[in-house]
């Protein structure tokens, strides 16, 4: 785990936070508050997942011509292709255009370009080759949109396409029979976060008619769901409500290929959420087209046979077992590229990074790994005969796509949107690229530019953090953009127990925070990377989840980020001295028992006794020292983590007789034959650090 440079807490208005409680959980009223939610009425239309949030598909452009061509085509029984792209989003868009087609009697095929060897999109080669088998009309499903070459190429060889597609588009579309896309100008569709399979959907509902809104989405919905998490659309609005429906239609299981996955990957399929779809579906389905097998993904979520479909989900398996072998070791030689040893350096600007070896399959799931690792946008480039295909992952609110347009000079081609793109470019602009994305990115980025990491709230009721609160998240879910997972902070705790999980690829770390123990999982960080010891005082940002292990469920907090807690912020008014470490030294002179933790705040070393004694001694602070006033300055003085290990040195000097503190509390002197340094003591007849130090 690479800490964040800059951690961004947000506020709880408390009279929004009281109102929303009225009707949901605490946990749950904050979130919505920290969300701009401030009335139950804004709650309820925000938490809908009903069918009629779908806006109706005749709004889509050139939607009466799609709907036209597609009908004559099932009218006539014609041989239809239905091409998608290699992506979770492509292969579903493919399966429930090519479903319905089916079931309409129209012998459909389905074409998937194979990503090594075709790459991305539309290409003329496979144009010759679906013209040539007698097919005449193409559908294509998340793509198409830049392909005015090929779609010109269709014409000529008398072959009609329509294109389906969510991309931004380009100012000349393709000269096909329809361009169906909510990126349209001209299109009047007023929700524009659908993925390739949500406009594969809306056409469906275009075709059937929008009373069989909730026929299709039993059908299909499991299918667009898949697609909308994969291409990591917002998560709001129609989407949410097609993730919801979708997460149900998963939990019947009535897909055989699907379900024959969800075993593979542990999951019972009736208790399925849309965190298992992002964290174990998805990557399986994506090895397919990452390895060069995306046939398999197809095939399996094609398929009505048990025997089969197994076989299928099986080889899925292995192919992301080695699609994450690969993957590491690429993003390994970049990390240590960027770093060179260095393991705490930064990257504050784009990365690029290009190389003729590596495997282009995993491109674009390195590039996001790197853009999460450092906080910057990457790009990775694979280069084959001179020419580079690159995959692009922007990093907060930097749109990646813009970065490309403004410098398509540069490039053969490219698409995507806002989060993720494609590209191609010659291997000699790589360079000129890489510079002008820097510059672009400098120009645009605001603040500092320092990577940050949004955290909802700090926790400061351990209460809200029950496991009925927790729980109560499931209504906000599913997570996205949009509808980012709740990210939290607790300060100040105590690290109990480190315990090295997952052949020390993982941790388990148990917390403590105002006497109650939290249970939190640090993914992907081993012993020797993680810096912290039992006992250290942490503060943590985490994601709260509700943990299932043997028919037991708990609250487990998933760390995303961990820094040392800093000491309490001086304060110059008498008395002012942080309360918590004021009550500490209180109860330690009081002959109190202490913990290691405890007694580690309040322990000074040998660097710290000599600094205080020499800045009382020095002339920086005046003698006598007034100690309610002065003491924080002492310690900010001597550079010590808190004000009450200044105070504890003063009363060890005293207990040594090397200096007296006032009768009445109020300074402190030095006794005056170790004014001037002469005579020596031994520190370990002091009975206040022997304590401290047991």
């Amino acid at each position: 785990m690479k800490p964040y440079l800059d951690w961004h807490i947000g506020k709880l208005d408390s009279t929004v936070v009281e109102t929303l409680s009225k009707s949901y959980s605490r946990l749950m009223s904050a979130l919505l508050c920290v969300r701009n939610i401030t009335d139950i009425g804004q709650a309820h239309e925000f938490l809908r997942d009903d069918t009629a949030l779908f806006s109706d598909p005749n709004l889509l452009a050139d939607i009466d011509k799609a709907t036209a061509r597609i009908k004559l085509a099932i009218q006539n029984k014609e041989r239809v292709a239905v091409f998608g792209d290699y992506d979770v989003d492509g292969i579903t868009s493919t399966c429930v255009m090519t479903s319905y087609l089916i079931s309409k009697g129209v012998p459909a095929d389905a074409y998937i370009p194979d990503r090594l060897t075709e790459g991305y999109g539309l290409s003329e080669e496979a144009i010759i080759t679906i013209a040539e088998s007698g097919i005449t009309l193409l559908i294509s499903v998340d793509c198409g949109v830049t392909g005015a070459k090929e779609t010109k190429i269709a014409k000529e060889l008398g072959l009609d396409v329509v294109i389906t597609d969510h991309h931004e588009c380009p100012d000349t579309l393709p000269d096909a029979s329809a361009v169906v896309d909510p990126c349209r100008a001209d299109c009047a569709y007023p929700f524009k976060g659908l993925a390739g399979v949500g406009v594969a959907f809306a056409v469906l509902r275009a075709l059937e008619g929008t009373d069989k809104t909730e026929e299709l989405i039993e059908e299909y919905g499991d299918l667009v769901a898949i697609g909308t998490i994969a291409d990591i659309m917002p998560v709001i609005g129609e989407n949410r409500a097609i993730i919801r429906r979708g997460v149900q239609s998963l939990r019947r299981g009535t897909r055989c290929g699907l379900r024959c996955l969800m075993s593979d990957c542990g999951i019972v399929h009736n208790k399925i959420t849309g965190a298992d779809l992002s964290f174990m579906l998805v990557p399986k389905l994506n090895a397919a087209g990452r390895m060069g097998k995306v046939r398999v993904a197809y095939d399996m979520i094609m398929c009505s046979d048990e025997k089969s479909a197994s076989e299928l989900s099986k080889t899925l398996c292995a192919l992301n077992n080695d699609r994450r072998s690969v993957e590491n070791k690429i993003f390994t030689e970049i990390r240590d590229s960027l770093l060179g040893g260095d393991v705490t350096a930064k990257v504050s600007e784009p990365i690029v990074a290009y190389s003729e070896i590596w495997h282009n399959g995993v491109s674009g799931i390195v590039a996001s790994r790197l853009a999460d690792t450092f906080g910057v946008p990457a790009v990775v480039i694979c280069i084959e005969n001179g020419v580079g295909r690159g995959s692009c992952r922007s990093f907060g609110n930097f749109s990646i796509f813009d970065a490309l347009d403004s410098m398509k000079e540069e490039l053969t081609t490219f698409g995507g949107h806002f989060h993720a793109a494609g590209l191609t470019i010659p291997q000699e602009n790589i360079v000129s690229f890489s510079r002008r994305l820097k510059e672009y990115y400098k120009s645009k980025r605001k603040g500092s530019g320092k990577a940050q990491l949004m955290i909802d709230f700090k926790v400061s009721d351990n209460s809200m953090l029950s496991l009925d609160n927790v729980e109560s998240l499931e209504d906000l879910a599913p997570w996205g953009p949009g509808n980012p997972p709740p990210i939290l902070a607790i300060t100040g705790a105590e690290i109990l127990t480190i315990i090295s999980i997952g052949g020390d690829r993982h941790l388990k770390l148990k917390i403590r925070k105002n006497g109650q123990i939290f249970e939190s999982v640090c993914f992907g960080v081993s012993t020797k990377e993680f810096e912290f010891n039992e006992h250290d005082i942490i503060d943590i940002a985490f994601e709260p989840i509700v943990n299932e292990f043997r028919g037991s469920r708990s609250v487990q907090l998933i760390m995303r980020d961990v820094h040392r807690s800093a000491p309490a912020k001086p304060r110059t008014k008498r008395g002012s001295d942080n309360a918590d470490l004021q009550h500490l030294c209180k109860r330690f002179f009081n002959g109190a028992e202490f913990s290691k933790a405890e007694r580690s705040l309040l322990r000074p070393d040998r660097r710290d006794l000599v600094a205080v004694w020499k800045t009382i001694c020095g002339k920086r602070l005046a003698n006598p020292l007034a100690i309610a006033d002065q003491m924080e300055t002492l310690a900010k003085a001597a550079e010590l983590s808190n004000s009450a290990k200044a105070y504890i040195c003063v009363k060890a000097f005293e207990e040594l007789g090397l200096a007296k503190i006032s009768r009445d509390g109020l300074s402190v002197t030095i006794t005056p034959k170790h004014r001037n340094g002469n005579s020596k003591v031994n520190l370990a007849d002091s009975d206040i650090l022997r304590r401290l130090s047991n």
